[in-house]
């Protein structure tokens, strides 16, 4: 039999791997679990342990206060596929080149998964895996053992193991899943659910999460079970009785965006304010507050699933040998900048919740270095005595939760890029890109963003850019970019840029046999 091109890249990976010293090697049934819970397009400042005195995450909270809450995670790419691939990589999407959702992942490229099933680890996954093709075929060849799918779009639902399960459980299983309830009385929540909570893909995520640990809890080997919630993606449809938990709550609405506003944005970022006309920014504001009780109900809803997770755990056994890590893949703008979802590098989108938890192991509390997802990779490897791949791009954490013996050198820059045609076409997937001259009126759909603790800017090639100071503007409401007096600044955040872009890459530039052991 010929081995497959990704047992080959998986071979080269592991063979030039960072040697690890013999205390922190560990036989496979020794290793801890991994329990990597994952939620779509949860802001970081959706927690109760984050500030948010108006939300209900008791569940999460406690997570938080056992293990190491991290407050300025960010992800390398302000949208759904580009930043689960750069998290299971621990690679820039420019590098990976996974750049889009629905675009098939490069067969050279081997995730987490691949990695701790060759180390002795069973692997599973239940939710959202966001692959293409969408099926369970491309999720076992990257590494899964066993997936339950569901990616919570109607094209995917041919592939969803939800819509099989509410199909044989739900006497509503007529309606939609994402369907709302009608008639809605005045002054209730527009967005209700027309189903039960228990028969929403929240529930089913968390049911079949459980259940893939009692079955994980019988086996001799260590194992990693990822589970993905869809929400609090949109659509906001939130099912009782966390569709009037709010109600009566005014959270704070983010200001206005007006359309002298927009036309002061970069090109491509006002195409993408606009690209369902002007009439976005005129959203009423009662709608709007809907909208946040109903984002925020369903993070109650996946709390009290995450909590049940939890309490699995502990009844079976298996809380003081697993790693509990907990993140989003993206945040959501709300409306901050009109615009509701993503792909952009405002804070909302690109700053997510991240908490490592592994009791009597990682030191519990707040740590407020910047981090990048891409660290998430080494730094478990770390804590598994597991060699880190060279191909990874990231920078272990690990020192900051436990004492490995390492000093870490923390980030003084984070960065994340973006590619954004799909939503400035209006979502539609064939996108008609012109070679040399870009795509409705832009000439090439990219963009960079650099952070450092301060400053934060973003390059677009048209010419255009973004510099905010984060200290003095934290809502990023001034752009400073082009004047004068911020000269230095902006020259120092580009030449970051070009260093990271030179740089980044340089392990796959050469050949595998010049890398140095240990370096």
């Amino acid at each position: 039999m010929q081995p497959t091109v990704q047992a080959l890249a998986l071979i080269a990976m592991l063979g030039s791997a960072t040697s690890v010293s013999a205390e922190d090697s560990e036989s496979p049934a020794k290793r801890p679990n991994i329990l990597l819970i994952m939620t779509d397009q949860q802001r970081w400042d959706s927690l109760g342990v984050s500030g948010n005195a108006l939300v209900r995450t008791p569940n999460l909270d406690r997570l938080a206060a056992s293990g190491a809450y991290f407050t300025h995670a960010f992800v390398q790419s302000p949208v759904c596929v580009p930043s689960r691939i750069s998290l299971f990589t621990g690679r820039y999407a420019h590098s990976h080149r996974n750049r889009v959702n629905y675009t098939p992942l490069d067969r050279s490229e081997v995730l987490m998964l691949a990695w701790l099933r060759e180390a002795g680890y069973r692997t599973a996954a239940v939710g959202k895996l966001h692959y293409y093709p969408p099926t369970k075929e491309e999720a076992l060849r990257t590494g899964f053992d066993a997936v339950e799918l569901h990616d919570g779009v109607p094209f995917t639902d041919a592939w969803s193991d939800y819509v099989r399960w509410r199909n044989a459980r739900d006497p509503l299983n007529y309606l939609p899943y994402r369907s709302l309830a009608k008639p809605i009385a005045e002054g209730k929540n527009p967005f209700r659910s027309s189903i039960a909570a228990e028969f929403t893909d929240t529930a089913w995520t968390g049911e079949r999460t459980r259940e893939q640990l009692r079955q994980l809890a019988g086996g001799d080997k260590p194992f990693f079970l990822h589970a993905s919630f869809w929400k609090p993606h949109g659509p906001f449809e939130v099912a009782e009785p966390y569709a009037s938990m709010f109600d009566g709550v005014d959270f704070p609405l983010p200001l206005r965006t007006t359309l002298a506003d927009v036309e002061k944005f970069p090109l491509p970022l006002a195409k993408l304010v606009l690209r369902d006309g002007p009439k976005v920014l005129d959203i009423p504001r009662e709608r709007l507050q809907w909208i946040y009780r109903s984002y925020f109900g369903t993070i109650n809803h996946v709390d009290v699933e995450i909590g049940g997770i939890l309490q699995t755990l502990k009844q079976l056994g298996l809380t003081e040998n697993t790693i509990v890590v907990f993140t989003s893949d993206h945040g959501a703008q709300l409306m901050e900048h009109g615009i509701m979802d993503k792909n952009c590098f405002f804070e909302a989108s690109v700053r997510v919740p991240l908490i490592v938890a592994w009791p009597g192991k990682i030191r519990a509390g707040t740590r407020s270095e910047m981090i990048e997802m891409i660290d998430l990779l080494p730094t478990l490897f770390e804590l598994l005595g597991l060699p880190e791949p060279k191909s990874c791009q990231g920078r272990s954490f690990a020192p900051l939760l436990a004492d490995r013996g390492g000093k870490y050198v923390p980030h003084d820059a984070i960065f994340s890029e973006n590619i954004i045609p799909e939503v400035i076409t209006g979502g539609n997937l064939d996108m008609p890109f012109e070679k040399g001259r870009g795509i409705a009126g832009i000439r090439h759909p990219d963009a960079k963003m650099v952070r450092t603790e301060r400053w934060k800017y973003n390059y677009y090639p048209e010419g255009s850019a973004e510099l905010y100071d984060l200290k003095g503007d934290p809502h990023e409401q001034a752009n400073l970019a082009g004047r004068p007096e911020q000269h230095e600044i902006e020259a120092e955040m580009k030449d970051r840029l070009l260093k990271w872009l030179t740089t980044a890459d340089e392990a796959d530039q050469i050949a595998p046999r010049w890398l140095l052991e240990g370096k």
